[in-house]
């Protein structure tokens, strides 16, 4: 059994996987650790699945990894000292589970939907040798995490899904648009899908998330 500083729920990899890789999941605010769980049937078998609980309660069954408020004019203000303290707890699970399943870096995913998303891009950002990949279902980017990215040497050769619903309503498919822009600048592979739906990880976005994920391992800086 795994120990890692926050609950989790974990699907161990196929027992005939000779280098296993590891996927790490954050549910969206409001949320729990059961629900991107739900997805690990769909993930393919070499990986681990490790999805984990936010931090800070917000009712039964309710998680999230950061409070926000929405300003009148549609900005939105985050509580900075929940968010640096749950960046810290993500970092410490994933490098604790990394090390406990014996799964190097280089075999690690870090994903999330919504809040859970803007979790994983900011370790991806911040802590990239922590991992290979990301994957950002329906997010965006904090302001406060990009003065902390981390230089553009030791993001090089990660790689990164980012996927959105062309008419979601609770983040705006600009916020995909502007993440798409800021990694631009950087040595990060995007791969970059606009799906039909709103707030929501749809059958096709799934389906094309996890043909993505089986091709992480045949690229040459992921092959151990």
């Amino acid at each position: 059994m795994l120990d890692l500083p926050l609950t989790f729920l974990q699907r161990p990899a196929a027992a005939s996987t000779p280098h296993p890789w590891l996927l790490v999941l954050m549910h969206g605010v409001g949320s729990n650790e059961q629900d991107l769980f739900g997805l690990a049937s769909h993930i393919p078998d070499h990986f681990h699945v490790v999805s984990l609980r936010a931090p800070f309660r917000m009712g039964p069954g309710s998680f999230a990894w950061f409070d926000f408020s929405i300003e009148p004019n549609g900005e939105r203000s985050i509580n900075e000292a929940q968010e640096a303290q749950s960046r810290a707890l993500v970092a410490q699970a994933v490098a604790a589970a990394s090390a406990q399943l014996h799964v190097a870096p280089e075999r690690v995913v870090v994903g999330g939907f919504s809040q859970g998303g803007i979790m994983a891009l900011s370790l991806l950002l911040t802590q990239p040798g922590l991992l290979h990949a990301a994957m950002v279902w329906h997010s965006r980017l904090l302001a406060q995490v990009v003065p902390l990215t981390a230089p553009a040497e030791a993001l090089h050769g990660r790689q990164l899904w980012l996927s959105h619903g062309t008419h979601d309503n609770v983040i705006p498919i600009a916020h995909a648009h502007a993440i798409a822009h800021h990694m631009a600048q950087l040595p990060v592979s995007v791969t970059f899908r606009e799906f039909p739906g709103a707030h929501e990880i749809r059958p096709a976005e799934l389906a094309a998330t996890v043909t993505w994920l089986q091709g992480l391992g045949s690229t040459p800086s992921a092959v151990l």
